[in-house]
């Protein structure tokens, strides 16, 4: 039996009942990042590897940091273990294990764990520097990549109840399953009822079968995608109605394995990357209110998101727009809006607290493929197509390619597809 772990998943029912996409022209840009440029090598030594960190310096992280660190704010980090490096030391609680693996939630068999808790908490001491230093991680560890292949279950139902249960705000997953599978959404559904906010990367296989999966194609999940350092979408990036928001996610240094004694920058990143800096970026304006609610801080980071074209008309290939906390934190800008309304489908949204626990499905059979969905143009020049594929894809969501090519660009002459989102 596999796991489905290795492949990419499709549509929730959910949201089966869509619009036929159009696309519409951008505008002059709005909230791009403004970038430097930066040389990247194939291995970075830990004393160097801030300096490939071109994002922080676009998100304005050192005026983010006069005004809000992150303090006060739990991240779970659901991913293969969190191990603690200099630059986690003091950040870092141990969750549980789901894996099965040797050792426990706070030994990382492949390193990506720990790329992503840094990326979101590190403290820069021999290391990454986290874009919320001040926040705290719960490490959830679950069987991925090709070490479970052949595993009968990879944990993750188990890990996002465990996640609900803990005393985190946040829930980070850069990972993607090719199945949707009733007791997961069960799960997802019951972390929503907690009142916890869920980032799940939206993969990168764009170039090949361009399928978002899950859990970011659940509808109580953020799905991201991710940016270069233009503001343009990467290549690789998948694109489709699930995506709701984009972060740097291109040339993001990372440990190169599981032996932690060098970081690897070139072609580094993915929508890994940028789902652990989205969810550093909901934790900033969390510590920054620590009274709102989980759907008050995803309105904030709509309304502040960068974007050229309609709020209410977001982009398959970058949601909202790009992240940009400093908006909020450093400039006051958006309004958090009702506490028990999800600012994307605008219904009603259970609260922290409001959910029962029924265990979920005692089924975990998985709905399978769906036909792929028709492209759409508007005769501007502009398609976008989806393409149905069972082959296997690493479930890790690092690029495959490490080139700058991108598929839209926020500026002038720039497309941003419409479509429709999280239908109740």
């Amino acid at each position: 039996m596999e796991t489905g772990l290795d492949r990419c998943d499709r549509r929730s029912p959910a949201r089966t009942n869509r619009e036929r996409r159009r696309f519409i022209a951008a505008g002059p840009v709005i909230g791009a990042f403004t970038l430097l440029s930066v040389g990247l090598a194939p291995s970075a030594a830990a004393d160097d590897v801030q300096s490939k960190q071109w994002y922080l310096e676009a998100m304005e992280a050192e005026n983010l940091w006069k005004a809000s660190t992150g303090e006060g704010v739990t991240v779970a980090v659901i991913d293969s273990g969190v191990s603690r490096t200099p630059s986690l030391q003091g950040r870092v609680k141990p969750g549980r294990d789901f894996s099965g693996a040797p050792g426990g939630p706070l030994d990382d068999y492949e390193s990506h764990g720990t790329t992503m808790a840094e990326l979101i908490v590190g403290s820069g001491r021999e290391g990454l520097r986290g874009l919320a230093p001040g926040a705290d991680v719960i490490s959830f560890r679950i069987g991925l990549g090709e070490k479970f292949r052949d595993k009968k279950k990879s944990g993750i139902t188990e890990a996002i109840r465990a996640a609900a249960d803990s005393d985190a705000q946040i829930i980070s997953m850069s990972f993607t399953d090719k199945y949707l599978r009733p007791s997961e959404q069960k799960a997802v559904e019951y972390a929503r009822s907690k009142g916890k906010l869920m980032f799940a990367g939206v993969g990168n296989d764009a170039e090949t079968k361009n399928f978002i999966g899950y859990p970011a194609a659940y509808p109580d999940v953020v799905g991201v995608s991710a940016a270069d350092k233009t503001g343009k979408v990467a290549k690789f990036s998948e694109f489709g109605e699930y995506v709701d928001l984009a972060a740097p996610g291109l040339d993001i240094p990372r440990w190169c394995d599981e032996t932690f004694r060098s970081y690897c920058a070139e072609g580094g990143g993915g929508t890994s990357a940028a789902t652990a800096i989205a969810s550093a970026s909901a934790a900033l304006v969390w510590s920054k209110h620590p009274d709102w609610t989980a759907n008050q801080v995803l309105r904030v980071l709509i309304d502040t998101a960068g974007r050229d074209w309609p709020k209410d008309e977001p982009s398959d290939y970058l949601g909202y727009g790009l992240i940009r906390p400093a908006r909020n934190v450093v400039k006051g800008e958006g309004k958090p809006g009702p506490a028990d309304v999800d600012p994307i489908t605008n219904k009603k949204a259970a609260g922290a607290g409001a959910g029962s626990d029924d265990g979920g499905s005692k089924s975990d059979a998985s709905t399978p493929p769906q036909p792929a969905k028709e492209a759409a143009s508007d005769g501007k020049g502009a398609s976008a197509t989806e393409e149905s594929s069972d082959e296997d894809s690493s479930n890790w969501l690092w690029p495959t390619l490490g080139g700058l090519a991108v598929l839209v660009v926020i500026g002038g002459g720039a497309f941003a597809a419409k479509r429709a989102r999280r239908r109740a």
